[in-house]
């Protein structure tokens, strides 16, 4: 990863760098049938037709079924009913537990009549469960409507959970579906069984059901015109959010690198390179002026590049990871070191795009190059074996599903993507949003996070194929099988300091698996652990209320701390995290020296055009 020539920093292709990253294959075919005797093109063309039948048949069924496998699907349920029915005595427990929940209704039932509001509940609802909350709720009937559901779900968890011989990924894939029927039946989602849309419709007489319709027509008449969300309007990129300013300074057919100006006389010399998760746009760390992580940084005193992926089409559909350790990780390093006068970087990460800096980040290790003067992971993880729902349905069946689907276009559709993230929170993306936006008839009050959220990004064919089966199902990257440049990576090699950012409440990249990074490095490791969600719990901003996190350093030769052990220890620590990682980056840093120029045309890397570049628009 030398820096760029004048002649080959803005081009992506036939560029020599130390870290080349070997090209994954595309699947190949596997033989239909016995051909002996056939010509050798005949039978491989035959061969090829024949799986296209079966991959445009799949396609098809999985834009009924929303890219879930039918397949993967029955295979859960099948070996959970198979071993729930030859389980008498698990049987005989659930018949017990369903006793003794009709019996703890019975006596809240009795209690209430007598003492009325005083009455404790049989069951209350899990922590992040705000259904209930509201006191219309502890009134007759709807007390009872509440307490039955809750009552219910507890025991259908009961029933898909702790029955002996069913595999870990099954038992979780059951237990999940269940919950997702159950909450379409919650009484919070139906007008007559739930109080507080009863009191709306007596307030307003009604209307809330007129304006319910209207937001329904209209949101129906956006999905039909393909027209972007109510509110998009007022958070355009470079205009209401994405307005930290800078210049775009290197631009290939996958990545625009934009450096940040200065925001102060003097800045540290070694720049921060962002690289931001792929699946989404750049801009969740450059939000509103208030919120943005870059701004934040380019304030304390630090160059910040960041990368801004291309939005991919059909043609892109064979960009695998390879691409974009070369195009994306690699060329940005490469682009920020030479503006900066060859200085090391402290590399950054957030989400799968930490994933893929990590390898790198191994990659150079390795391979002896030492550009790298530390580096921050931001709710990446590095180990797949507990990473939280998603992979819920990872195995050979869903994602050769996928593949299937994604073969017909190229790429993986934003629709599928927001589909599947959205069933990770439905309490909280869809049924709330149902209650609040058709039968409450509220109108959408769309934020910068929202509007970021809702412009979404496709993944070509093979990134999405590779990231899948090499990290989520096989866990490459962990067990030391990942190779680039035809040599296996492994985090042990990493020496430089490293920050790790995990949050509380991820779906996507739950923090226990962030955390498992420790248990692979043999370097400094700083974690944080703050309170939020995935997207959130990032965008935590000084003064932003009802923030705080645990924090703990662990020098190399230090022993293992678990995670229960870490949060009993660490300290609790009131506000932002954004100050720590800033004080940890400049204990890691040199004297301020005057900024670098936007750009350096003398290398072949001039200012290309102003912040937040080009690729942020595709649609």
């Amino acid at each position: 990863m030398n820096a760029p020539s004048a002649s080959s920093a803005n081009e992506d292709s036939g560029r020599v760098t130390p870290l080349t990253v070997a090209k994954a294959q595309p699947p190949v075919p596997t033989p239909l049938g016995d051909h002996s005797g056939a010509p050798t093109g005949m039978m491989l063309a035959t061969d090829t037709i024949l799986q296209d039948i079966d991959m445009g048949l799949r396609a098809q069924v999985a834009g009924f079924t929303g890219g879930l496998s039918p397949s993967a699907l029955a295979g859960a349920w099948s070996d959970w009913a198979t071993h729930l029915a030859t389980s008498p005595g698990k049987q005989i427990q659930l018949s017990v537990k369903a006793a003794r929940k009709v019996q703890r209704l019975t006596g809240f039932l009795a209690r209430w009549a007598m003492m009325r509001e005083r009455a404790e509940t049989c069951i209350c609802p899990l922590p992040q469960d705000r259904r209930f909350d509201g006191p219309a709720w502890k009134s007759w009937p709807y007390n009872v409507l509440s307490q039955t559901f809750l009552l219910n779900q507890q025991w259908w968890h009961n029933a898909t959970t702790g029955i002996r011989g069913v595999t870990k990924q099954h038992e979780k894939a059951v237990e999940f579906a269940a919950r997702q029927v159950l909450d379409v039946f919650s009484p919070s989602n139906f007008a007559l069984t739930n109080p507080e849309v009863l009191e709306r419709t007596v307030s307003t007489g009604g209307m809330n059901f007129v304006l319910g319709w209207q937001n329904f027509l209209a949101d129906w008449q956006r999905i039909v015109s393909g027209a972007q969300e109510e509110g998009r309007e007022d958070f355009v990129p470079g205009k209401d959010v994405a307005v930290t300013p800078g210049k775009v300074v290197y631009r290939n057919r996958l990545i625009e690198l934009i450096q940040y100006a200065p925001a102060t006389e003097t800045v540290r010399p070694e720049p921060v390179v962002i690289v931001p998760a792929w699946i989404m746009k750049d801009y969740i760390l450059d939000l509103s002026p208030e919120n943005s992580f870059v701004r934040y940084l380019t304030e304390q005193g630090f160059t910040v590049f960041m990368i801004s992926w291309k939005n991919p089409e059909a043609c892109d559909r064979d960009l695998g990871m390879d691409d974009y350790m070369r195009l994306g990780v690699q060329s940005a390093i490469d682009a920020a070191s030479a503006i900066t006068g060859g200085q090391k970087v402290h590399a950054t990460g957030y989400c799968l795009g930490g994933t893929l800096l990590a390898i790198a980040a191994a990659a150079m290790a390795r391979d002896g190059d030492d550009r790298l003067a530390s580096l921050t992971l931001l709710a990446a993880q590095t180990d797949f074996t507990e990473a939280g729902e998603l992979t819920l349905f990872i195995n050979e069946s869903q994602i050769a599903f996928l593949e299937d689907m994604m073969w017909e276009k190229g790429y993986l559709d934003t629709k599928q993507m927001a589909g599947a993230f959205q069933l990770l929170r439905s309490n909280d993306l869809i049924w709330s949003r149902l209650v609040r936006h058709y039968l409450m008839g509220e109108p959408e009050r769309m934020n910068d996070l929202m509007a970021w959220n809702a412009d979404a990004t496709r993944m070509p064919y093979r990134m999405h194929s590779d990231y899948l089966r090499r990290l989520f199902l096989d866990n490459d990257f962990a067990e030391g099988r990942y190779e680039v440049d035809g040599q296996p990576t492994v985090l042990s090699d990493v020496r430089v300091p490293v920050f790790l950012v995990g949050t509380e409440r991820d779906h996507v990249a739950p923090w226990r698996s962030v955390y498992k990074f420790q248990l692979m490095g043999d370097t400094d490791v700083t974690f944080l652990l703050t309170n939020g969600g995935h997207n959130a719990g990032i965008v935590s901003e000084p003064g932003h209320q009802g923030r705080h996190f645990r924090m703990r350093h662990a020098a190399r030769d230090d022993s293992y701390v678990d995670p229960e052990r870490f949060m009993q220890t660490a300290p609790l620590t009131e506000g932002s995290w954004w100050p720590a990682l800033a004080g940890w980056l400049a204990e890691r840093s040199g004297a301020p020296v005057p900024p670098p120029t936007m750009g350096a045309p003398d290398r072949g890397l001039p200012a290309l055009g102003p912040a937040p570049g080009a690729y942020v628009f595709a649609a």
